[in-house]
Formats: structure tokens, C-alpha cells, sequence
């Protein structure tokens, strides 16, 4: 049976040239041209996935995204966006976007995109549902296997892989803290494969995609008959992953009442699915992730500092990538092998113009962005090394954007001054915690003077630091 698709854009030119591409490439298409018409789609029928603009006439991509996720938790998210939207469009990855491509849009890009977005969203529904992981295809002779993921060269990163190494042993709870696209979810994989847990389940939840009222089910199981749509007993996360570990990425995002429930799950071992009558014992790892600041959620009634203490016995903060420079040519090299596999190409590498812009540029989408950028360039290449023209103007022409996005001159990316906006206020609020919370030393690794971080700890509104 062929993977069904909904497109939502209100470019119908757009809409006609993809369904028309993706039923030759053997897919079963619907388009909606409004979310709200989407969304009728949604309740009526199942998808494996969904290419939603990121800028729709009814509603913003957030609250479609949300909707979505109501109404089909388990299907596959790609965001629509233009390369300008790329800071904003990673934001959904909070709300459950599973990936993002870039207008304009091209064929190879796109399917390669959609394929492996259908096949690791199974992947991860399957092993949700405690179906056995699929065995890995066996390679074919002559082709090179590429490690999925790495621990960069960086001294952050080899710190990284330091705590991975200690505390993967032991049954510690983790918290990963980190921008969107740093790499969390390696991270507590990797702890698990260091446990004595590896060999059973690793389950991963985003609590960013899950609906409220369907959180409790999501984690904790239900039983037949006890709400609507609950047709049958279904085990939740914790159930499938006795004996291994779960993985709560963007914690932060769980209701209140889910937070309670959850603390109680770390305090007895017990779990009681909803319209359960008796509880179950489990034992599970948790190993928990957010890009936001906890902290700052406890002072404002939304994350107990209960639970915050019982799954911070051990705390990995995960730099974003323009921070550890280092690790970008790095993992340039190594996506550059991946899209080369992917899209059939033979690129060598990246022209010294093409290293210098990688440098110089914010990535504030991460390893995620830099992985995209990567796969399209190596799709636009024809000779045997990516050249600045397979870039997007963004990156190979900054200077020409600066004045439109408000940004300051790039002096040192290391210094307040190369911040702006929300990532101004995280970095103050980083440096805060790393000096924990004396304001001189935090002044000092901003470089500036305590006055001016007074002044802006007043404008971003930080206090009780």
C-alpha cells in the first residue's frame, strides 16, 4: 500500500507540481490549500505524512502543527519555509516537526527528505507501540557504512562524550539541556547504549508533540473503553520501555498534571494506565531533554522543582554549534558523506570559500541546519566540490541580509555584541548558569561590564538571578 500524503500550502501552483511529483514517485496525495481544510482531511483519514507551509492564510505554522498533532499524533510533520524563516521554522520542532525543507524546492531534496522522514517516524511509532526494532539492512559490497551521528572534535564535545562514558554505567537520571538541533536525542542514546539497559528498549517521547489530552495515554496507557477513541488496552512509553530507557525530549512541555504523574512514577516505580485499576511495576531510565530554562518555568509556576531535582542527578549542557566551531567542518564532512549515499553523487568536498562561509555563519538551527544546507548542496553540485553558489544567499551573501534581519557586525562570535535578540537574552542567561548566577564572572565570559548586564537582565526581563 502506498504512504498517503497531505500537502498543505495556499500556493496552488506549489500544491499541483508536488501532488503531481509525488504520485509519480508512487505516493497517494491530498492538498488543502487552508489549514482549516486540512484539517477536516486529518478526521477523516490517516496519513504517514504531512508537508505543511509554514505560513498559511487561517493560522500561523505553530498552531496548525499543534492542531495536526491533535487530531494524528503519529504522523510525520516537514515544515515548508524559505531559508529567511529557517530561525523561526526550527521553533516547531518544539510542537513535533519531525524536519523542514527550503524553498525553492527540489525534486531529489525533497523525496530523499520525505522517505527517510516516513521510514524514521515508523521506525519510532513502532517502537512506541513495543514492536521489535527493524534489523539493519546489510550493506552492499563496495559501499562504505557512514556512522549516523558523532561526538565532534571540539573540547565541549569531547567533554560530552567524557560524561557519556561516566554516567552511561550507572542508572542515574540525565538532563540534557540544548538548543533545538544539537544533537540531545545521540546524546541519550548513547547513554544507553553505555548502560547495562542496552539491550532493551530505548524509547523516545517528544513531549513537545503530544497533545495534552493525550499525553497521559502517550506515557501511561490506557484501557479499553475509558475515554473516547479508546478502543482497545494500549501499553504507553513506560510499559514498552521496562528494563531500558525512555527519553523525554522537551520535557518542559508536559502539562502540570503529567508532571505529577510522572513524578510519581520516579518516586514508586508504579505506573496505572488511565481506567486502570491496579498499578504495574516498571523500571525504567529516564533520560530527559529541553531547550528551555527550567529554572526560569519553576519561578513561573509551569515546571515543579520537585521533578526538576529528580531527573537532574546529572546534567549535560549541549553548546549550539556556533559556540564550538571546531565541530563544523566536522560535521560538514560527515553529512557530506550521508547526502552523497542518499542522492547518488560523488562530491569530494568543500572549496576553501565554502569552509570560510561555513565559519563565519550563526546556525541557529544546528546540527539540523547544517545537515539540510549539506544535502542541498551536494544535490546542486556538478564538479567535485561544493562551490558558494550551491549555498543559499544567506549564508554565501550575509552582508546583504544584516541590515533586513537587524543583526549586529560579526566581530567574535564568542562576545554578547554577535548576539541579538532571544539569542542574546539565552546567552546571558547561559552565561548566568555557568557562573551560577555571579553576575561578575558572568559579565566577564559576555565580555562586558556589570553595569551593561544589569542593564540587560532589566531589558530581557531575567530577574532573581
Amino acid at each position: 500500500m502506498s504512504n498517503q500524503i497531505l500537502v498543505i500550502d495556499d500556493d496552488q501552483d506549489l500544491c499541483r507540481v508536488l501532488s503531481n511529483f509525488l504520485k509519480k514517485s508512487n505516493y497517494e496525495v491530498d492538498v488543502a490549500y487552508k489549514a482549516g481544510e486540512a484539517l477536516e482531511y486529518l478526521r477523516s483519514k490517516s496519513y504517514d505524512l504531512v508537508l505543511c507551509d509554514y505560513k498559511l492564510p487561517d493560522m500561523t505554522g505553530v498552531e496548525a502543527l499543534q492542531k495536526i498533532k491533535v487530531l494524528s499524533p503519529d504522523v510525520a510533520v516537514i515544515i515548508i519555509t524559505g531559508y529567511s524563516d529557517v530561525r523561526t521554522a526550527v521553533e516547531t520542532f518544539r510542537y513535533g516537526a519531525n524536519d523542514y525543507v527550503t524553498k525553492p524546492l527540489y525534486p531529489d531534496e525533497l523525496l530523499v527528505t520525505v522517505k527517510e522522514t516516513i521510514q524514521k517516524n515508523q521506525e519510532r511509532n513502532e517502537a512506541r507501540s513495543g514492536k521489535p526494532a527493524p534489523k539493519p539492512k546489510k550493506e552492499e559490497k563496495g559501499s562504505e557504512s557512514q556512522p549516523k551521528f558523532i561526538f565532534g572534535r571540539s573540547e565541549a564535545s569531547k567533554s560530552v562524550q567524557q560524561y557519556v562514558d561516566l554516567i552511561g554505567p550507572t542508572d542515574m537520571s540525565v538532563l540534557i539541556i540544548g538548543e533545538t538541533g544539537t544533537g540531545k536525542e545521540f546524546v541519550s542514546n548513547s547513554i544507553h547504549k553505555q548502560s547495562n539497559r542496552s539491550d532493551k528498549p530505548f524509547v523516545a517521547i517528544d513531549c513537545g508533540a503530544l497533545p495534552k489530552e493525550l499525553a497521559g495515554s502517550e506515557l501511561f496507557g490506557h484501557m479499553k473503553g475509558s475515554f473516547t477513541g479508546a478502543i482497545a488496552d494500549k501499553p504507553g512509553s513506560f510499559e514498552t520501555a521496562n528494563g531500558g530507557t525512555v527519553f523525554l525530549d522537551e520535557i518542559g512541555n508536559l502539562s502540570y498534571e503529567n508532571q505529577v504523574k510522572l513524578l510519581r512514577v520516579i518516586q514508586e516505580r508504579k505506573i496505572r494506565r488511565i481506567g486502570g485499576q491496579k498499578d504495574i511495576s516498571i523500571d525504567v531510565r529516564i533520560i530527559a531533554a529541553t531547550n528551555e530554562n527550567l529554572t526560569q518555568a519553576i519561578r513561573d509556576g509551569r515546571f515543579r522543582e520537585d521533578l526538576y531535582h529528580r531527573i537532574n542527578e546529572f546534567k549535560i549542557d549541549l553548546l549550539p554549534l556556533r559556540e564550538r566551531k571546531e565541530d563544523i567542518l566536522t560535521f560538514a564532512e560527515l553529512f557530506l558523506k550521508h547526502a552523497n549515499q542518499s542522492l547518488n553523487k560523488e562530491v569530494k568536498g568543500f572549496s576553501e570559500e565554502v569552509i570560510q562561509h561555513f565559519m563565519n555563519y550563526q546556525w541557529y538551527g544546528n546540527l539540523r541546519e547544517l545537515n539540510n544546507v549539506v544535502k542541498r548542496a551536494v544535490l546542486l553540485t556538478k564538479g567535485e566540490k561544493v562551490q558558494p553558489d550551491a549555498l543559499p544567499d544567506e549564508i554565501s551573501r550575509p552582508r546583504a541580509f544584516a541590515a533586513k534581519d537587524n543583526a549586529e557586525p560579526e566581530e567574535d562570535s564568542h562576545t554578547l555584541r554577535s548576539v541579538s535578540g532571544e539569542a542574546e537574552k539565552q546567552a546571558i542567561i547561559n552565561a548566568l548558569e555557568a557562573s551560577r548566577y555571579n553576575k561578575s564572572k558572568a559579565a566577564d565570559l559576555l565580555r562586558i561590564d556589570r553595569k551593561t548586564l544589569y542593564n540587560k537582565l532589566k531589558l530581557y526581563k531575567i530577574q532573581d538571578y
